[in-house]
C-alpha cells in the first residue's frame, strides 16, 4: 500500500522527552512514585540520569504492529520465543527501564536476548547505556522508518546489519511492512513475503 499524507505513520511526533541529570535512586524512585497513576508516562533512569517521555498514538500504534509482524514470524519460522514486553528491568540503585517489547529465545530468561525500541522523540543521552548496564545482548531502535541494531560485544555494542538471534530475518520487508497505513495489509505482506521471499 502506498502512503498517503494523512498516513498516521508519517504524520508529526506528538511525544516530548524531559531530562534531569544529578539524581539519586532515592529521587528518581520519589518522583516515580509520582508517576504512578499517569497513563501515557514512561520514565528511564541510569547512572544518575532521568529521562521522562510521553507516549503518544504513533508510539503504540507501532509498538504493536511490530509486535504482531514479529510474533508471525516466530510462529511460521518455529522460534521457541518468550515475550516479556515492557517489563521493567531493574539493577537496584543504577538503572531502571522498560523496553517496548523484549524477547527471550529457546528458554525463559531474566534478561531478555532482544529489547526493542520504538524512538519518536529522539536524544537519549542514555541510549544503549541502559541495555549495557543488564547485558542485553542484542537491542533494536526503529526510527524514522529505519531500524538501529546493536550487538554486546566485550568492549561494547557494535552496531550490526543482521539480527545475531534472527539472521534469517528479511529486515527490509520487516520496515516496509511497518510503514504501510494498514495493519491488515502490513500482516499479509509480511506473511507473503515471508511464504515468497523472492517474489
Amino acid at each position: 500500500m502506498v502512503q498517503t499524507a494523512d498516513n498516521p505513520i508519517t504524520s508529526p511526533a506528538v511525544e516530548q522527552r524531559f531530562t534531569w541529570r544529578g539524581l539519586k535512586w532515592h529521587q528518581f524512585k520519589a518522583i516515580q512514585a509520582g508517576f504512578e497513576d499517569v497513563p501515557g508516562v514512561r520514565l528511564f533512569y541510569c547512572d544518575g540520569v532521568l529521562e521522562i517521555l510521553t507516549t503518544g498514538k504513533l508510539h503504540e500504534a507501532i509498538r504493536c504492529l511490530m509486535g504482531l509482524l514479529m510474533g508471525q514470524y516466530f510462529i511460521l519460522r518455529r522460534i521457541v520465543f518468550f515475550p516479556s514486553g515492557a517489563y521493567s528491568q531493574i539493577l537496584e540503585g543504577e538503572v531502571e527501564y522498560q523496553a517496548d517489547l523484549s524477547y527471550c529465545f529457546g528458554t525463559d530468561k531474566d534478561i531478555p536476548d532482544l529489547c526493542i525500541e520504538i524512538v519518536i522523540t529522539s536524544g537519549s543521552p542514555i541510549k544503549l547505556r541502559k541495555y549495557r548496564k543488564m547485558g542485553v545482548p542484542e537491542v533494536w531502535f526503529w526510527e524514522d522508518g529505519t531500524l538501529e541494531l546493536y550487538y554486546l560485544r566485550e568492549q561494547g555494542y557494535e552496531q550490526i546489519t543482521t539480527s545475531e538471534f534472527l539472521p534469517e530475518l528479511d529486515l527490509s520487508l520487516l520496515k516496509r511492512c511497518i510503514l504501510f497505513a494498514s495493519p491488515l495489509d502490513a500482516l499479509e505482506e509480511f506473511i507473503g513475503g515471508m511464504n515468497h521471499p523472492h517474489n
